[in-house]
């Protein structure tokens, strides 16, 4: 069974988004959680997916769900502190009916720019070599350093690769690990880097192009968030006299879609 472990936990503090957690801040009229759902629920390899909720908003993530159709949400688990916290209870509500070979996709709520191909690539990742993360070339150089101001290391631009999502598992392999740091007390960014600390192997999965769809897709959630945008990023090529003054959706386009779409338009 492949199963997608969506983790949806955060507050969103970093985007200032204090009336409502980011997650379930409606663009086009749908929370982004139901946008990152729906790429699961609709393909045809996933067959359970679990959500990790901030607590307060488990009832209302219910009501999403049945409104927009998602059928393939089986628990809805309360999160943690932290996202690694959030990713731990996930697995754990699994511990009891998951099968060891389960494949588990671990994914952020947050991040709904993902293709059906990168999904089918992380499954057969899984199968072909277990523990798979997607990943993408950095476009820029990286600098190495342990202090925070002496540089000491700028490796070659094509070694280096920043992780993304999803990030993919036997079931097996990854609670033994997460069970592991749960007794060692240690606490990681997210699961690639929680296998790095216990020098595990990962096989990288190449983050697929966003085809001309996606870019569409994009660009109307764009166009729908447009008039609530804030005076948030000061140098946006935005007017900003077509800004109005919602923090909320202000932020989460400019921090999260704005961003993705620039990366999009240089891929």
């Amino acid at each position: 069974m492949v199963r997608a472990l969506i983790f949806a936990g955060g507050t969103g503090q970093r985007m200032n988004s204090r009336s409502k957690p980011k997650q379930f801040i409606e663009i086009h009229g749908k929370p982004i959680l139901i946008y990152t759902l729906e790429h699961f629920e609709y393909h045809e390899e996933i067959d359970d997916i679990i959500v990790v909720c901030i607590e307060e908003w488990m009832e209302r993530l219910s009501g999403f769900l049945h409104r927009f159709g998602i059928s393939k949400v089986s628990e809805i688990v309360p999160g943690g502190p932290t996202g690694h916290d959030s990713i731990y209870n996930g697995l754990v509500a699994l511990r009891n009916r998951a099968n060891p070979d389960d494949i588990i996709l671990i994914h952020d709520g947050v991040r709904p720019l993902i293709t059906d191909e990168l999904i089918t690539s992380n499954i057969k990742s899984v199968k072909e070599y277990g523990n798979s993360i997607t990943v993408e070339p950095t476009r820029e150089s990286v600098i190495i350093s342990k202090d925070g101001s002496l540089a000491l290391d700028a490796p070659p631009a094509h070694q280096m690769y920043v992780s993304k999502a999803p990030q993919s598992f036997y079931y097996k392999d990854i609670i033994e690990v997460y069970d592991k740091a749960s007794e060692d007390g240690i606490k990681s960014i997210d699961s690639a880097h929680l296998l790095s600390i216990y020098d595990m192997p990962m096989q990288m999965v190449r983050s697929s192009k966003n085809n001309s769809s996606e870019r569409k897709i994009f660009l109307e959630l764009l166009n729908s968030a447009g008039n609530s945008f804030k005076n948030c990023f000061p140098h946006d090529t935005l007017n900003s006299s077509a800004l109005s003054t919602s923090h909320d959706q202000g932020y989460i386009a400019f921090s999260q879609l704005w961003i993705i779409y620039l990366k999009l338009s240089l891929a």
